[in-house]
């Protein structure tokens, strides 16, 4: 008991800064927010097996912990690493002996789910299956990938984000109060943008700099000692140059100039960016400039956001350098976003249109009574799969919002289209 309370007082600053409960959580907002859908099923203590997928630092295994104290069910730990089919099954026997002579439900977590092999899953599966143990698992990895379709079938997967930003510093200035210490705004702005959505890294960060900052008797924590903390690996350039970079490297990416889009990524990369970060801005790139013009940027920047997490540091610049280059040089079109924005528009214009007779759901039973589906013209039934037919509501029908550019693959779209309503037409003339 009193190794606790010392590790308690002396843990690292992440262990002392651990929520007691959901609603002293960071971020996940979307989850554990007053309305979020595992705070809902975890008050009603209503919680199913499910999956925690996200990046580290993201607050898995905290979660895990902060839904597992709201049921009444017995909490149990495993780690995927060291665990094997034995302490499973040992697991599973226990929960069966706690229910039957307490009445007791199991909540199992499982840290690092996508390591457990194909044997231990399938012992673990008629466990989830009956409903003997509710499994709460945490994984980084893409779990459609790495844990049995079978398993995963019987759980409910959430998604964890990086921490934003804002996140980040509301979480540093909670460390900053538990060590009685300031710091200023430059200092924390620069381990949140350092920390890459980890909740972990910042607060190691953190806490070594504040060491630092203690044994030169300063005040309060500089930016040069977050500097020092890391070694010097963290944007030398300062908070802002970070931003203006990343500017930089997305205009020129943008602007179809591999070589200065290489050059602000290495900038970055060498000041300590993380390489999630700039991954991250190439996929909203891939879409937001080169969308329709080659569709496939997207598949490939996804493919190497993918590689970057599992290949890491320093390898992961061979991707990136891949990336920033297949993206610079492909052809650019914002058709897609701009299409976005004005339909964004139209539904803010219009927020009551209502969806027209012949396209609403015609599956039950008096649907046909109320006119819901009669008119409707199934494509396939024409040869060019098209046929001319309203799918807009009336108040606004003939709206275009998608405005095809003339860039690599675009036209190729519009080409079928154009034929396609053409060959229709002609037909409907005959």
């Amino acid at each position: 008991m009193a190794a606790e309370e010392r590790l308690a007082a002396r843990g690292p600053l992440a262990a002392r800064l651990r929520p007691r409960n959901l609603d002293e959580v960071v971020g996940q907002r979307h989850l554990v927010g007053p309305d979020g859908s595992l705070r809902l099923l975890a008050d009603q203590d209503r919680l199913t097996s499910l999956i925690l997928w996200g990046p580290p630092g993201s607050g898995k295994t905290t979660l895990a912990s902060l839904l597992a104290s709201t049921t009444k069910k017995k909490f149990v730990s495993l780690s995927a690493v060291a665990a094997g089919v034995k302490d499973v099954r040992d697991v599973l026997e226990e929960a069966r002996l706690r229910l039957g002579e307490h009445g007791q439900g199991t909540v199992l977590f499982v840290d690092e789910v996508h390591r457990f092999n194909k044997a231990q899953q399938d012992v673990l599966l008629p466990g989830v299956e009956s409903g003997l143990v509710t499994l709460v698992g945490a994984t980084t990895e893409n779990p459609y990938f790495e844990v049995n379709a079978p398993l995963l079938s019987r759980s409910t997967l959430w998604r964890l984000l990086p921490l934003s930003l804002g996140d980040l510093e509301a979480l540093i200035q909670r460390g900053l109060r538990e060590e009685q210490i300031s710091a200023d705004a430059d200092a924390v702005r620069l381990i949140a943008s350092v920390a890459g959505g980890d909740a972990r890294s910042a607060l190691t960060t953190l806490e070594v700099a504040m060491a630092i900052a203690k044994g030169r008797s300063h005040e309060q924590v500089s930016a040069q000692d977050v500097v020092d903390a890391r070694d010097g690996v963290v944007l030398h350039q300062g908070v802002d140059e970070h931003y203006d970079q990343t500017s930089a490297l997305i205009k020129s990416v943008r602007g179809s100039d591999p070589d200065a889009a290489l050059y602000w990524l290495i900038r970055l990369l060498e000041a300590g960016e993380s390489p999630r970060f700039v991954a991250r801005r190439m996929v909203i790139l891939a879409s937001e400039d080169i969308g329709m013009a080659d569709s496939w940027a997207l598949v490939f920047a996804d493919a190497a956001s993918r590689s970057v997490e599992l290949v890491g540091m320093p390898e992961a610049q061979l991707i990136l350098s891949h990336l920033v280059i297949r993206l610079a040089t492909a052809p650019k079109s914002n058709s897609a976003t701009m299409a976005l924005q004005k339909a964004k528009e139209a539904v803010t214009a219009y927020p009551g249109a209502r969806v027209p007779e012949h396209l609403r759901d015609a599956h039950y039973s008096g649907a046909t009574d109320l006119g819901h589906g009669l008119g409707y013209r199934y494509p396939h039934d024409d040869a060019s799969s098209w046929v001319a037919q309203e799918y807009l509501p009336d108040e606004l029908r003939g709206r275009r919002f998608y405005d095809p550019r003339s860039q690599g693959r675009e036209p190729e779209s519009q080409q079928w289209l154009r034929q396609a309503k053409g060959s229709s037409l002609d037909q409907d003339d005959r």
